[in-house]
């Protein structure tokens, strides 16, 4: 950042490469549309960019950018102009169309079903989090940030993001569990 600073348009260039799929990934649990997650992606390197002056190297950058993209996120979600409704990925071309092939991986068809079926559990305990469980548990379980690092991105102490971790991963564990228990509607059921 200090080189974006200085002028180097290389420089943020490798930013942007190295950090724009975990920044759309965590915009698309906020938002749960993927042209629009694209979108707020496109104005936090923006922002990003345009600020890159004011970068004081206190934290990783890393912190720093995911402090960017959780305040834009709760802002654009605390606007209020839609609701939140997605699963933990966006929907394929074979979901769509109904088809069940075989994953990357020579998956069954069955196991494919079933991988959807607990992102759809999950995605729907993302739902029924707080804006804060959610940026906290999406950092720390699918992002892999630290403790520490998601304190300073939500500018919250270290206890405080625990508790938020520890509140949403028995939300989804519950979630999950009526999955297993069959307590998802039939529609979800295959």
């Amino acid at each position: 950042m200090q080189r974006v600073a200085a002028g180097d348009r290389k420089a943020f260039a490798l930013l942007f490469d190295r950090y724009h799929a975990s920044v759309a990934r965590f915009a698309f649990r906020f938002v749960g549309d993927q042209a629009r997650a694209e979108e707020l992606t496109q104005d936090i390197f923006v922002k990003l960019y345009r600020n890159a002056k004011a970068y004081k190297p206190t934290a990783q950058f890393k912190t720093f950018l995911f402090r960017v993209a959780t305040n834009h996120c709760l802002n654009e979600v605390r606007r209020g102009e839609y609701r939140v409704t997605h699963t933990t990925t966006s929907p394929t071309e074979e979901e769509e169309s109904g088809v069940d092939v075989a994953g990357p991986e020579g998956e069954r068809p069955d196991e494919a079903v079933a991988g959807r079926e607990l992102e759809r559990a999950v995605g729907e305990a993302l739902q029924g989090l707080s804006e804060r469980e959610r940026a906290a548990f999406t950092m720390c379980r699918f992002e892999g940030m630290a403790y520490r690092d998601i304190a300073d991105a939500l500018e919250a102490s270290e206890a405080a993001v625990k508790s938020l971790i520890h509140r949403a991963t028995l939300a989804v564990a519950r979630k999950i569990e009526e999955l297993q228990a069959g307590g998802l509607p039939a529609r979800s059921r295959a």
